[in-house]
């Protein structure tokens, strides 16, 4: 998927592609290096990001964001997306891209877990169209169990405490 975006006073071709297998060392690099581990946890489930379907945005040859996602049932979950310049549309990209494919696949709804102190990530989604759809008070703690790396104090040293999730209720046989 090619698209056009404007930065500043001269147009830049975004590319968005599928992850790949070749990708899958990188993918994890890029996850240890963002999320300080090379798992995820959420919701009581260990996710490895680098073996998850995903997409990759580029600007040419420099790699600008990763989502990686995972379908079970009729739901399509971001299980991590990342956008390395920020405010320029990347990250509404890789969600365009993945909501295709989560259509395609007559999923219901796209949905994430957010953090209680992620104030960005909350204002991000809501914008574009998500919804708070359950609040899991003191969820990290158990979180931390399997994954020690999860620091107590996050954004703005808010303490880390919430699993926040969000929806985006796709239509009737995946359509929006």
């Amino acid at each position: 998927m090619h698209l056009l975006r404007k930065k500043q006073w001269e147009i830049i071709e975004l590319e968005i592609q599928p992850c790949t297998s070749a990708d899958r060392e990188w993918v994890r690099q890029k996850i240890i290096g963002t999320w300080g581990a090379e798992t995820i946890v959420v919701h009581d489930t260990i996710y490895h990001p680098a073996e998850l379907p995903g997409f990759i945005a580029r600007e040419g040859s420099e790699v600008i964001g990763l989502l990686t996602y995972h379908i079970q049932n009729t739901a399509c979950e971001i299980v991590t997306i990342d956008s390395w310049h920020e405010r320029q549309g990347i990250g509404s990209a890789l969600i365009n891209a993945l909501k295709q494919i989560a259509i395609h696949e007559r999923c219901r709804r796209l949905w994430l877990v957010a953090t209680n102190d992620n104030l960005a990530a909350l204002r991000f989604y809501q914008k574009r169209g998500f919804t708070i759809s359950a609040v899991h008070i003191n969820a990290i703690e158990k979180s931390r169990q399997l994954k020690p790396e999860i620091p107590l104090l996050g954004c703005d040293g808010i303490p880390i405490r919430d699993e926040i999730e969000l929806e985006l209720r796709l239509g009737d046989q995946g359509k929006v």
